[in-house]
């Protein structure tokens, strides 16, 4: 089991340096990972979240951490496709795995708030065609010295790009989403599924469905894992998360490790640095070993 950490750039945090210094301490304290939301404008939910307050651009963000880090995998938790020109986008990941070593894992999903997709150009109704073009468009990028692509967004050919990812064969791409859709999304295109807060129990049902899709399409479940972001805290009957105390948090994950799942981003609630710190430190002290073996 992997465990990770996200840095909070969607709480309205004003000092952005403390995010670095969050990723840096999150390295040193043995993290496998640190991971970076994806808003433009602060609308629906971000809004009532933060109002006008800062939500930092990710993929910068990791570039920062990049220069400060040398292990922690840099991972997008998750990036809205279709806000993105997939060809500058391929461009912007390929040069960060370079820079940092080939540490980059790029969750992406097809976004929730209209008005925002609205307002990028990006038609919400088509989010799902947009998102499958834009994985296909990058992997091409990525693995072609000589790429082309005929689709109904993007069109090139006859032009080189690079520098290629240093990861082979490419940057692994993550199917963020709980629905149905993400499950089929991730056994057509995905290199990993990468679900949202939900309980041992409806995600043993979910990696079920994506292992009899896989199956049928003819690919190998161990090339789609499973990933998963999770905040601390109670529950609700609307959200999982895995709980407050250690002994209850190493018991969640234990679940979920049962049940199949790789990777663990933990999220918090708060905007709060002075809150975050001990939170981490904690879970480095008493929830980490249990899992290092694993």
């Amino acid at each position: 089991m992997q465990i990770g950490i996200l840095l909070f750039n969607n709480w309205g945090i004003e000092d952005v340096q403390a995010l670095v210094q969050l990723a840096v301490r999150a390295e040193t304290l043995g993290f496998a990972s640190v991971w970076v939301h994806d808003h433009v404008f602060n609308a629906g939910h971000v809004f009532r979240r933060i109002g006008h307050k800062p939500y930092y651009e990710p993929l910068t963000l990791l570039s920062s951490v990049a220069a400060r880090t040398e292990r922690v995998g840099l991972g997008t938790s998750v990036l809205v496709l279709p806000y993105h020109n997939p060809i500058r986008l391929a461009k912007t990941a390929a040069t960060l795995d370079v820079l940092s070593g080939g540490r980059v894992m790029l969750g992406v999903g097809v976004g929730a708030v209209p008005p925002e997709s609205e307002a990028m150009g990006s038609p919400y109704a088509e989010r799902g065609a947009i998102t499958d073009e834009a994985i296909a468009v990058m992997k091409e990028l990525w693995t072609q010295e000589n790429p082309s692509f005929a689709g109904k967004y993007a069109r090139f050919s006859g032009m080189p790009v690079a520098p290629k990812p240093l990861q082979q064969p490419h940057i692994p791409v993550l199917i963020g989403g709980n629905s149905r859709a993400a499950i089929r999304r991730a056994v057509r295109l995905g290199d990993g599924w990468y679900p949202l807060a939900v309980s041992p129990e409806v995600l043993r049902q979910g990696i079920h469905v994506l292992h009899e899709q896989a199956h049928a399409a003819g690919r190998d479940v161990a090339k789609i894992p499973v990933s998963l972001s999770i905040q601390l805290g109670p529950s609700s009957a609307h959200r999982a998360t895995l709980g407050t105390a250690p002994g209850e948090i190493i018991r969640t994950i234990q679940a979920y490790a049962d049940v199949g799942v790789q990777t663990i981003a933990i999220a918090g609630h708060t905007d709060q640095v002075a809150e975050i710190v001990p939170a981490m430190d904690l879970l480095a002290q008493e929830v980490l070993p249990v899992f290092q073996e694993y």
